[in-house]
Formats: structure tokens, C-alpha cells, sequence
């Protein structure tokens, strides 16, 4: 019983200071912000109020639209479905948004069927192989908030993108909300690392 005990204690220790190196790993990639030349900027959904970007939406379009600006690709990719009875999705309310901005449609391209970061990302990479639109996108940078971002390119990366992140510098989640966001992710990840990112996605939702 003692060894048992002891085995189990340090068990814990040894699966807590993990979980910590992924929580600092999370913070860390989040303040990540790459302007290396891509294929396409790939935005993370958010809500979206009838058409309108919520203020964790507008953060991520906004952070987007300047990487479009210094050219760092010439095609930015909305994601995110909608809610039933929702007359837009998140993908088409960014797409207003962007183009209210002066970003011409062609340059446009929405993913609107997902509920969650595995799902968007899986049909990004399903519209590469389907969509014409979508051809060509293998090298892109991933939009969305600090405590967001290891996990969301960690998924493109499953999902076969060569996939670098570049953080929202204004997101409206801060202090106290913010840090336990970064202890969920960090939890999450370091499960997801040994079941991958669509079988959490599965237990989880």
C-alpha cells in the first residue's frame, strides 16, 4: 500500500508539472505573432449577433485584416457555422464585416458548417481537396485568441496545414478570465496530446 501510494504521488506530481508546461506553453504560443508569407489567413469563428460580430469576432477580423494589409496572404479564410434559427453564420457576418473594410469578396473564402475548432479545421482541409476556391492552401497563419492559439494550430497541424499563429493583440477576455482559459487549454491539450485533438474533440464536444 505505501508503494502504491507512493507510486501514485508521484504520478500526480509528475502529471501536474505537465499540465503546468502546457499551460506555459499555451501562454507562450499565444504571444506568437507570425508575418511570414502564407496561403491563406485562417480566421477562428466566434458569436455573431445577427450579422454583427461580437467584440471577440470583430478582435480577430480586425487582427486579420491587418495581416491581409501587409500581404501576408492574399486570401483570408472565415470560419464558423450558426445556431438553429440564426439568420447568419459566423463565417457570412465576417464576411460583411470584411468587406465593409474594403476587402474585395474574391479575396473571401467561408467555411460555414462548423460548431468548434476540430470541426472547422477539418472541413478547411476538406474543402482544399473538394472546393476549387480552396486549392492551393497548405501554408497558412491562424487568427484567434492567445489562449486559443497552441490548440487551434496544433489541430491544423493534425489535419496535415503547415500552420503558424498570430494572436489578437485587443481581445476583450483578460485577467481572470483569461488565465483560466489557459489553465483549460493547457488541460486539454496535454490529453489531447496523447488521444489527438479528434478524439477529445468526441468526449468533449
Amino acid at each position: 500500500m505505501k508503494r502504491a501510494a507512493q507510486a501514485l504521488a508521484m504520478l500526480l506530481c509528475v502529471g501536474s508539472l505537465y499540465v503546468g508546461l502546457t499551460v506555459f506553453e499555451v501562454w507562450r504560443v499565444g504571444r506568437t505573432q507570425s508575418t511570414a508569407q502564407v496561403d491563406a489567413v485562417v480566421v477562428m469563428g466566434a458569436a455573431q449577433y445577427d450579422g454583427v460580430p461580437s467584440p471577440l469576432l470583430k478582435a480577430r477580423l480586425m487582427h486579420a485584416l491587418d495581416l491581409w494589409k501587409q500581404k501576408v496572404a492574399p486570401r483570408i479564410v472565415l470560419t464558423g457555422g450558426n445556431k438553429p434559427g440564426d439568420r447568419f453564420t459566423e463565417a457570412s457576418a465576417s464576411a460583411i464585416f470584411l468587406r465593409q473594410q474594403g476587402v474585395p469578396q474574391e479575396d473571401l473564402l467561408q467555411e460555414s458548417a462548423s460548431r468548434s475548432t476540430y470541426e472547422a479545421l477539418r472541413n478547411v482541409r476538406n474543402l482544399v481537396t473538394t472546393d476549387s476556391n480552396f486549392a492551393g492552401i497548405e501554408h497558412i497563419v491562424i487568427v484567434t485568441d492567445p489562449y486559443h492559439a497552441l490548440r487551434a494550430r496544433l489541430t491544423a497541424q493534425e489535419w496535415g496545414f503547415d500552420a503558424s499563429t498570430s494572436s489578437t493583440l485587443d481581445s476583450p477576455i483578460a485577467r481572470n478570465s483569461a488565465i483560466k482559459k489557459h489553465v483549460k487549454e493547457g488541460a486539454g491539450i496535454a490529453v489531447a496530446r496523447f488521444i489527438g485533438f479528434g478524439n477529445l474533440w468526441k468526449i468533449t464536444g
